[in-house]
């Protein structure tokens, strides 16, 4: 009986320590959650010919490419890598109308490695600027290793104000900004930047 007695007492113990971690990570677990789908809204800046950042992140590349989708060939690029503590909420770089929309499938490539563009399942957002007649802005919001939905919430032809919400990537991602060829960038390498608040680029 002492012996069964012993032994119920280290299970009830047992199972109720169990229990508590369990609750404990539950908890934990809720508020990361929490935490990683917050959404503040941005100071957007005034001023003309701006490009505001799409993201919340480090910029690790800034160089020319060749987009043809949105931009038609060369281009300037600003990429930014998303953690899984950063903000995940996406903005409109440039007031104006959204003119295309694209998801390619991909791999799931870890998005620290920049040709994850390349590779990885992506979503292409094209914009006409309403500031400058036929100007067009892209920008590419790329899974990563973690993150393994984009969720776009514009359509072709869409109206958006700068720094406007346009969609979620679900845990740590990429996004990659073009620009024609005569802005002049304003971020460099290591800048830590926030969604539709941060100045990238600008034109004379």
């Amino acid at each position: 009986i002492l012996a069964a007695g012993l032994t119920a007492k280290f299970v009830g113990g047992f199972v109720i320590a169990l229990a508590s971690a369990l609750v404990g990570i539950w908890i934990l677990f809720a508020l990361f959650t929490f935490y990683f789908f917050r959404d503040p809204n941005p100071n957007v800046p005034t001023g003309k010919n701006l490009i505001v950042s799409p993201a919340h992140g480090t910029v690790d590349v800034i160089d020319e490419t060749s987009e043809s989708e949105v931009m038609g060939g060369k281009c300037k690029r600003i990429s930014i890598f998303l953690n899984v503590f950063n903000v995940h909420v996406q903005q409109a770089p440039v007031a104006g109308k959204v003119n295309f929309v694209k998801h390619t499938p991909g791999l799931f490539l870890n998005a620290m490695k920049t040709d994850s563009a390349t590779h990885n399942e992506n979503v292409l957002i094209g914009f006409v600027s309403s500031e400058n007649t036929n100007e067009k802005i892209g920008v590419r919001l790329i899974a990563g290793l973690i993150a393994r939905r984009i969720i776009p919430w514009v359509n072709v032809n869409d109206e958006v104000a700068a720094g406007e919400r346009i969609s979620l990537i679900q845990f740590g991602s990429r996004a990659d900004l073009y620009l024609p060829l005569d802005y002049k960038i304003r971020s460099k390498i290591g800048d830590k930047v926030v969604g539709g608040e941060t100045i990238m680029a600008a034109k004379d």
